[in-house]
């Protein structure tokens, strides 16, 4: 059986086992069990990592925090009780939110923040995935802590289409910081400085024993049987950086990303984004093999800046069946090879390898018509100091991001609410810029003025408008890869590259036949991603950069898809419970 170790109060010491329970309790129950309740109480609890404890944000006193289980097609309830000194909002990330856009999360965007003391209940409909989502909170820098795994299984009596795994263990890649995470965005912000690095990477919350004065039992753990095949269900929880993920000696084979189904393939790496998920499949060795191999991750970044260069460790151990008493401290252990920091042909190597199933079970509903098509840049940039102020950003200003110049600004109205009682007037303008308003070249040197506007602004889209956007790096103060995250929709990548998008040539490499579907997808450094969906969820819907520096900076914007005519295409009131501002 999988097991790991971790300290009294974490969730995922017994994330194997909790998982292998829901598992025979959702089988055992089937389409009887149609709603699945949860109680979260958002609170404060000591946590020690790296011989420092600190207070931090949990759910249920865990970290990290609880796993909700559901079958596709289950209604979810979460009740959340906020009990913490700050406001909170949670987000059900990838969940499609069909109809519940009141329960999507994002803080201002589809809600006002759960105040202290207050409360609401997240209810909305698994439909349409299956495999492996996560749930964090949506503001400010919460989420460092505040997260949990999302397992979604198929319907009861429909298989996996691909050998079913013998154990299904979650894995969450995160950070930690030794100081307060509120603290350390409010003073970037406030310095316009970029903010101080985490100190470490963990695995379900342990950063291992790589670390300097990490705790034996700071160590995840996982023992598994000879012969046996375990699923990992892989989610990238970091704040601020993509990862690569290996496990010494062992393959793994990739056939779930985004909760939606692949092209099953095999790999020694893989690289994950923050916001990501991954099933994949990890065979043990068919015998014994008297050693133990390090799980690892570490960094991929082109960043021009200072980031976390550390790599977090779990031990995969393998039960002796010749003495199942036996230490296995003694025994070798061999590490994993991880390509370079920057070894962005690595990445686009990996990411071209993924492929929709696109069976007659499971199609591709790729778009093939275009309604409407965007080209937004992505990309870092100033603000200017204030007078006599003293910025610590480039040559004296602040940073900033954008996504076509438009650094975006929160409002005090949450945009979903000011849209449902139409008063929009204040709180959002509908003038987002569908290309850029001043072309450049994107990746060439950059342009003497760096500057971004700020505003608070939204594309307005009719219901089942298709849309195709292109999503370009820039190199303004340096190429970066910056994940995206679409809100509301699953979407297609049909193509990327690098250099500046060529509307007149790449198109017509574009794959429109089995592309990968996901929610949140990198945009490579120095090059560009275009994505392909359909406005069939009417709301207010948060696109935004899953570096959260980068989104505290602005790299965010909102689609709003208006209603359609049939009463099943139209947002429902909002619930009384809603949190007000």
């Amino acid at each position: 059986m999988a097991s790991s170790s971790a300290v009294p109060s974490s969730a995922s010491a017994a994330a194997a086992a909790a998982v292998a329970a829901a598992v025979l309790l959702l089988a055992a129950i089937g389409a009887q069990a149609e709603t699945r309740k949860y109680q979260f109480d958002v609170r404060m609890a000591s946590v020690t990592r790296l011989c420092g404890t600190k207070s931090i944000v949990t759910v249920n006193g865990q970290y990290p925090g609880p796993t909700l289980f559901a079958r596709e097609g289950d209604h979810v309830e979460v009740a959340v009780v906020n009990r913490s000194p700050y406001n909170v909002s949670l987000h059900w990330h990838g969940v499609r939110q069909l109809l519940s856009g009141w329960a999507d999360g994002p803080s201002y965007i589809t809600q006002c923040p759960i105040q202290p003391g207050g409360s609401y209940v997240y209810r909305y409909q698994i439909v349409g995935q299956r495999g492996t989502l996560w749930w964090h909170a949506h503001i400010s820098w919460l989420r460092a802590t505040l997260y949990g795994p999302i397992v979604i299984l198929p319907p009861a009596g429909v298989p996996y289409p691909f050998p079913k795994p013998d154990e299904e263990v979650p894995l969450m890649l995160g950070e930690w910081w030794r100081n307060d995470t509120e603290a350390v965005i409010a003073q970037a912000l406030r310095t316009g400085g970029g903010p101080d690095i985490s100190d470490a990477y963990t695995i379900n919350g342990l950063p291992g024993p790589l670390y300097n004065c990490s705790a034996p039992q700071d160590t995840f753990r996982l023992k598994v049987r000879p012969g046996r095949t375990y699923m990992l269900r892989l989610i990238n929880a970091a704040l601020n950086d993509e990862l690569f993920f290996s496990v010494a000696n062992h393959t793994l084979t990739v056939v779930d990303v985004d909760a939606l189904y692949v092209k099953p393939f095999t790999v020694d790496t893989l690289v994950i984004a923050p916001g990501q998920t991954s099933n994949v499949l990890l065979a043990a060795k068919p015998a014994y093999p008297g050693a133990r191999y390090y799980m690892e991750a570490r960094p991929y970044t082109n960043t021009q800046g200072t980031f976390d260069n550390t790599t977090v460790a779990g031990i995969l151990e393998y039960e002796d069946p010749s003495s199942a008493a036996a230490s296995s401290s003694n025994l070798p252990i061999f590490a994993p090879t991880l390509p370079q920091i920057n070894d962005t042909n690595f990445v686009a190597n990996y990411t071209a390898k993924l492929r929709s199933l696109a069976s007659a079970t499971y199609p591709a509903a790729v778009p093939q018509s275009i309604d409407r098509r965007f080209f937004f840049t992505v990309g870092l940039g100033t603000h200017p100091c204030a007078v006599n102020g003293t910025c610590q950003g480039p040559n004296g200003s602040r940073f900033a991001a954008s996504i076509n110049n438009v650094s975006f600004v929160l409002p005090t109205t949450a945009l979903l609410q000011a849209h449902f009682a139409g008063r929009s007037n204040g709180v959002y303008a509908t003038d987002f810029p569908a290309v850029p308003l001043m072309p450049f070249n994107y990746t060439g040197p950059p342009p003497n003025n760096t500057n971004v506007m700020n505003g608070t602004k939204v594309v307005v889209l009719p219901f089942g408008t298709t849309v195709e956007l292109v999503l370009q790096d820039t190199s303004i103060l340096g190429a970066e890869s910056h994940p995206l995250h679409l809100h509301g929709f699953n979407f297609y990548v049909v193509g990327q590259g690098f250099g500046n998008f060529d509307p007149a040539s790449d198109p017509a490499k574009f794959n429109l036949v089995d592309p990968v579907e996901r929610n949140t997808v990198g945009v490579p450094a120095g090059g560009w991603v275009a994505i392909r969906f359909r406005a069939d969820n009417p709301g207010v819907w948060f696109m935004h950069c899953h570096l959260e520096v980068h989104m505290s900076w602005g790299l965010k914007m909102a689609w709003l898809v208006q209603d359609g005519s049939l009463p099943n295409q139209k947002l429902p009131p909002p619930p009384s419970d809603l949190p007000q501002c």
